[in-house]
């Protein structure tokens, strides 16, 4: 059984993008290796036209129609992995996940995700979200905590997967970076891509890199270190921690773009209170959007997690 097919429309400014690109950035539930897989498996079809190419060069005015096959929600196995829920209906909800937790099965994953969490409190998850991720719509790294989107319906999902693509949903983000980024509030324009050295790593200025736009605001100073609210206008993969690594102020606890600056503190305590947080200086505080179905305004907030909190008691420690 399939789920009613998506269809998009090829814009101007995504002339020349190949087809597994373009969809991974209209729908980022899935990554560019996952729409790959369903290219290959000839679910899509290009103007009326099936085509199971995945690097298919896109025109303008181009029509895709997308048949997801409607499956995933049912096989997954439930897990007892508490999920605190800050809102919920019928269509969708709003969830908090906490940091340490990756939002679904993949790369050898197969269990102990977000995904099995909500299947675990009898959510209902929307089938269209695909095998092993019903109802993600988007994402946020294993290390970052904070307000995620669930569809529960096919309709929902459908409908936020548009809404993200055209930039409806507003996400703000709490970041605690290295040193005091300049000036105080600013805007960040970097496109983000995969670097040739690592295609696991995503640098900025790289090859066919895509558009980012980070917009930031200095929410508290500390000695060392930066609390800010983040408002992501596109949504790359690690856009955060790249453009803020590349100004050479690493969201804390990012060993990978950041490395180990803590190794190098002479305040003991501090170095100790760094050394022990083993998450991202990462939550996503705040969700806003129109709901899809009902047309209501909803607006939420998420406080941050008591092992961030903590940290940042440590820091306003004198020394």
């Amino acid at each position: 059984m399939s789920a009613p097919p998506l269809r998009l429309s090829v814009p101007e400014a995504a002339a020349g993008a190949r087809l597994d690109a373009f969809l991974a950035a209209r729908d980022p539930s899935r990554t560019r290796s996952a729409w790959k897989r369903i290219i290959e498996g000839g679910a899509i079809a290009i103007d009326g036209r099936p085509t199971t190419k995945a690097g298919f060069p896109l025109k303008s005015g181009m029509a895709i129609e997308v048949e997801l096959p409607e499956t995933g929600g049912a096989a997954l196995t439930g897990e007892d992995i508490p999920i605190p829920v800050a809102f919920e209906d019928e269509h969708l909800a709003v969830i908090v996940k906490p940091a340490g937790l990756t939002v679904h099965p993949g790369h050898g994953r197969t269990h102990g995700t977000l995904v099995h969490a909500l299947a675990g409190q009898g959510m209902a998850l929307a089938p269209a979200g695909g095998t092993g991720r019903p109802g993600i719509v988007h994402r946020l790294d294993k290390d970052t905590s904070g307000l995620l989107l669930i569809a529960k319906t096919d309709a929902a999902h459908r409908a936020l997967v548009g809404m993200f693509s055209r930039r409806e949903i507003k996400k703000t983000y709490r970041a605690l970076v290295w040193g005091r980024p300049h000036p105080a509030a600013g805007r960040i324009d970097e496109t983000i891509g995969r670097s040739r050295r690592d295609p696991t790593r995503m640098t900025v200025r790289a090859p066919r890199g895509r558009e980012a736009t980070t917009i930031y605001r200095t929410e508290e100073l500390l000695r060392g270190f930066t609390l800010l609210d983040v408002d992501l206008v596109t949504g790359r993969t690690h856009q955060i921690r790249v453009h803020f690594a590349s100004l050479k102020h690493p969201v804390v606890g990012d060993t990978r773009y950041g490395g180990a600056p803590w190794r190098g503190m002479r305040d003991t305590e501090r170095r100790r209170a760094i050394a022990r947080f083993d998450r991202l200086g990462l939550h996503a505080a705040a969700l806003a959007f129109v709901h899809p179905i009902t047309g209501a305004a909803i607006a939420l907030e998420s406080p941050l997690p008591e092992e961030f909190a903590e940290l940042l008691r440590a820091l306003r420690e004198p020394a």
